[in-house]
């Protein structure tokens, strides 16, 4: 078995190819997620999902140039697209993984990436 992460991608204008759902529209989208992830769960391949709030919410974390840590508020790349939630999967191999991924696409109208960990 393999993990990987399926990312929602999501839009950071709200305008364009995928305008951010009104909450009529948000309604029936949490359905059709807390439906997949009952299908995950019951397949055993479920390990973790969560939504994210906006990038604005951020505080990123560098390292000074004297050692110490630079706090920074927002987020720490700036771009049309942004992590809007996560889910992490335990399946075979990656044709299972892209079948999820698609599943998910289904449900929430979003584009998708699949990334497996590196361990």
């Amino acid at each position: 078995m393999a993990q990987y992460l399926l990312s929602v991608v999501t839009p950071g204008s709200g305008t364009g190819e995928h305008p951010v759902p009104t909450p009529e529209q948000l309604e029936p989208i949490m359905a059709r997620v807390a439906a997949l992830q009952s299908d995950m769960r019951e397949a055993g391949v479920w390990v973790f999902s969560g939504g994210l709030e906006a990038p604005s919410t951020a505080t990123v974390l560098r390292p000074a140039d004297d050692g110490g840590l630079l706090t920074v508020d927002g987020p720490f790349a700036e771009g049309k697209e942004y992590l809007g939630g996560l889910t992490v999967i335990d399946v075979a191999d990656l044709d299972a993984a892209l079948d999820w991924a698609g599943r998910t696409v289904a449900a929430i109208g979003l584009p998708i990436e699949v990334r497996p960990f590196a361990w």
